[in-house]
């Protein structure tokens, strides 16, 4: 059956916010945004009386059915309501310094295929990427509907994060996670407030450096198996670019807290160490 996101931040720009899909009674009669009527009924041509399922990010799924099809609107009854979450044991946020084309779209693709919480989008010395200020809510955008379409296939109900672009400086040396808000895309700026994101502005339990194989330094720092058995830790891990990061920045990040961890004994591409460190750390849980 087909999953769509539905935004309540209404991709219609000049149209209202859309009702949180838990605020209506079941048999409510629910208006799609543009982009599930788009995908939905023109490109997989689907037809009154299919049936498919929504999740708003707030919180399980909908099992939902088409009720009418115009020709730039849709609208669905919403049949039943299941609490599966499908959310990892582990809070985690990435600190992903960014990198370009599809490398940086696989990053997020197959974070959010293992749960990740969120992602903050770094620049640093060596980094392959600044964008400039008008290139910023652009790919901000392209990168959270990458992170949303990645939930639709794979079954995740809360989609992770996907914070604004900072300086690895400014992310690392910043006083708190005190901040009232969390800079996301507009298409999820309600959905960010949640409660369930709202732990991302705590301190973390264990800060991790993704580190290049060095001799003498310790393949896992001590306290990481003991985190994990605890219930929902909240790990942060921090993944730089191909060519590293410079001396001053590992002082940065060891000051900041940041562990070194090193996953084997080879040397990770940016777009693979997301995968391989969220991985292991779902296997260590088990």
């Amino acid at each position: 059956m087909r999953r769509f996101f539905y935004a309540i931040n209404n991709d219609n720009t000049d149209a209202m916010p859309l009702p949180k899909l838990g605020d209506l009674p079941l048999g409510s009669h629910v208006e799609l945004p543009d982009s599930i009527v788009h995908h939905w009924c023109r490109v997989l041509r689907a037809n009154i009386g299919d049936e498919g399922v929504l999740f708003d990010g707030f919180g399980g799924e909908y099992h939902v059915q088409l009720q009418s099809i115009s020709k730039k609107h849709a609208t669905v009854a919403v049949l039943a309501h299941s609490t599966d979450e499908r959310t990892a044991p582990i809070l985690s946020q990435i600190g992903l310094v960014m990198s370009r084309g599809d490398r940086m779209d696989y990053a997020i693709q197959k974070s959010t295929e293992l749960g990740v919480t969120a992602i903050q989008l770094l620049t640093s010395h060596h980094g392959e990427v600044n964008l400039k200020p008008a290139q910023v809510e652009k790919k901000l955008a392209h990168w959270q509907q990458v992170a949303i379409a990645a939930c639709e296939q794979c079954g995740l109900n809360r989609p992770p994060l996907i914070l604004t672009p900072m300086s690895i400086t400014d992310w690392l040396t910043q006083p708190s996670r005190s901040a009232p808000h969390l800079t996301v895309s507009p298409l999820v700026a309600e959905l960010s407030q949640d409660h369930y994101y709202q732990a991302l502005q705590q301190p973390a339990d264990l800060r991790l450096q993704l580190s290049v194989p060095a001799v003498g330094q310790p393949a896992m720092p001590e306290a990481l198996l003991p985190l994990l058995k605890q219930a929902a830790p909240y790990i942060e891990l921090l993944i730089g670019p191909e060519g590293g990061f410079s001396d001053e920045e590992c002082k940065w990040a060891a000051d900041a807290g940041f562990a070194p961890w090193q996953i084997g004994a080879r040397v990770l591409r940016t777009e693979t160490a997301p995968v391989v460190a969220l991985a292991t750390l779902h296997a260590l849980t088990l």
